[in-house]
């Protein structure tokens, strides 16, 4: 194996990684804060509302999420250029980008898988607290965000980082809509220096570090969590 071209692209390799960071963490920063609602909707109703966020759920889960991606990459990013003086306006440096399409790709992915484990999450706390806060005279939003939420993240907080490890091996995705996130680099070594299996292997390298990092500090994160006794 030859690295020989390993210094030479090295910026660029970081310059993807970042752009790797900032898709998974903003993915998962907006897909949760779309799959609480989601979940919560799902158990408290109203009926109609819990159909179609149900409905939402088995699409995202039960669709590839590259077909999402081009989707609405190829498909609804393509139906911007068509609309009048839209070109012209401040809209278009940001519609013309692909970061913006992927982002909502990745989002959509999160807020329907994490949508349905935060179902069960909230279904899974026991009747008695939410009674027992209701007794004390907690309002809904209290019991919400006192109670219920952190409870419900409390169970399935192991679940949610496996979930959120997927979803950074899935952002290599990204590079089929020319966004030169850390495989995308590696792509462009491979086509610029004939090396096949180095430029993959360093890659792979990164991730696996990412991984790792992001298991230390979920794993940080839920040792803080207070065990409750059986």
């Amino acid at each position: 194996m030859e690295w020989y071209w390993l210094p030479e692209y090295l910026p660029r390799f970081a310059e993807g990684l970042w752009l790797t960071i900032q898709l998974l963490v903003i993915s998962i920063i907006i897909g949760m804060s779309l799959a609480i609602p989601i979940g919560l909707v799902q158990v408290t109703g109203p009926r109609p509302l819990a159909w179609l966020a149900k409905g939402f759920c088995t699409i995202v889960r039960g669709t590839p999420l590259l077909i999402q991606l081009w989707l609405i990459y190829y498909g609804v990013g393509s139906l911007f250029p068509s609309i009048p003086g839209i070109r012209e306006s401040f809209l278009w440096p940001i519609l013309r980008d692909a970061f913006p399409y992927a982002i909502l790709a990745f989002s959509i992915s999160v807020a329907g898988y994490e949508g349905e484990i935060m179902r069960g999450a909230f279904r899974g706390v026991p009747k008695g607290e939410l009674e027992a806060a209701r007794a004390i005279g907690m309002t809904p939003f209290q019991i919400l965000r006192r109670v219920w939420l952190p409870r419900a993240l409390q169970n399935v907080f192991p679940t949610l980082t496996g979930e959120f490890i997927l979803t950074l091996k899935a952002t290599p995705l990204a590079a089929t809509i020319t966004i030169y996130e850390a495989f995308g680099i590696s792509s462009i070594v491979r086509q610029e220096t004939y090396r096949i299996y180095e430029p993959l292997l360093f890659v792979a390298f990164l991730y696996l570090c990412l991984a790792a990092i992001m298991i230390l500090i979920f794993r940080y994160f839920e040792n803080k969590i207070p065990k409750r006794a059986s």
